[in-house]
């Protein structure tokens, strides 16, 4: 199945309050460990950049995670911000944790380089993906930890929708509705591995399969 590009954004109303209220408890912990199990020997200090942080679950998570940091989380959508916003606020990390809205790459970053970049499933709403890519290879420190993680696309429909009944059967019809779009528009291991390949970024970039739905792709630029 060929590739069938979604909005970039998730900005209605709707979408904000129904991923902001849905339980990703599972993969949002499952992003943090593997982050942490990754780059077990490195302290994680300074500001770190989350890309596409959506309602700023994982951006939380994060941060109480690792408590010697601070995080500057990156949103194209307001109506998304406005429910991180509320979140960090609830979790008392107004201090540590700062949320700027903004397309890439396009947006104003804070600062000219960042001590890590993290992103989860941000990588499939781009239909130039070279933006993501780009903006890790700018932003990023010298011996920064990067971990990027999206799904995967499936072979056809018929896989994709039994995909969301299996992981999302329990949650709303808009959840649903997006993730089997977003499963159409995810980008395959080799088309990934293309991607890092046009960034020069193969040698410091490596992918892995989580799950049969999920690809990380973590390293240290250096």
């Amino acid at each position: 199945m060929k590739r069938i590009p979604e909005p970039e954004l998730m900005n209605t109303e709707r979408q904000a309050r129904a991923y902001a209220m849905a339980n990703f408890n599972n993969p949002n912990w499952l992003f943090v460990e593997h982050f942490k199990n990754s780059f077990f020997e490195k302290e994680i200090i300074g500001t770190i950049l989350d890309l596409g942080c959506g309602p700023a679950d994982i951006t939380v998570r994060f941060a109480r995670f690792f408590p010697k940091c601070h995080i500057h989380g990156v949103d194209g959508a307001e109506s998304m911000l406005k429910y991180g916003q509320a979140a960090v606020t609830k979790a008392g990390l107004t201090d540590r944790i700062r949320l700027i809205h903004g397309r890439l790459p396009d947006v104003q970053m804070p600062l000219a380089e960042y001590d890590a970049i993290i992103s989860s499933h941000l990588l499939h709403h781009f239909a130039s993906p070279m933006v993501l890519w780009e903006t890790i290879k700018t932003f990023s420190k010298r011996g920064a930890p990067i971990m990027i993680m999206d799904i995967i696309r499936p072979r056809n429909k018929e896989e994709a929708g039994a995909i969301v009944e299996k992981y999302m059967g329990d949650e709303s019809a808009i959840l649903k509705k997006d993730f089997f779009s977003s499963l159409l528009a995810a980008y395959r291991v080799g088309e990934v591995q293309e991607q890092l390949r046009q960034a020069d970024l193969v040698s410091h970039l490596s992918i892995r399969m989580v799950s049969r739905i999920q690809m990380v792709v973590k390293g240290i630029i250096s």
